[in-house]
């Protein structure tokens, strides 16, 4: 849980970060970890540097899963062509 009662799934998803960086980042601060030694604005660019990596990994995958659709069909057709 995080604070407020809402879940670190549901505050992941809201922020557009990977739910396990944040319970990272809960854990950390529970501990002490993030106190004194990391500014806010590191925390926003950390935060950003996530996300982004995330939207990367997804755009990725939905590059190689076109990729790959569009691959075997295209790959077919040319060897139908070249067999008449």
């Amino acid at each position: 849980m995080v604070t407020g009662g809402r879940r670190v799934a549901a505050v992941a998803k809201t922020l557009g970060l990977a739910e396990q960086t944040l319970h990272n980042w809960v854990k950390a601060a529970g501990i002490g970890g993030l106190t004194g030694l990391v500014t806010p604005k590191v925390r926003a660019d950390q935060m950003e540097i996530s996300r982004l990596r995330m939207e990367l990994a997804r755009v990725k995958m939905e590059r190689d899963i076109l990729k790959n659709d569009r691959g075997p069909s295209v790959r077919l057709r040319a060897e139908k062509r070249a067999a008449l």
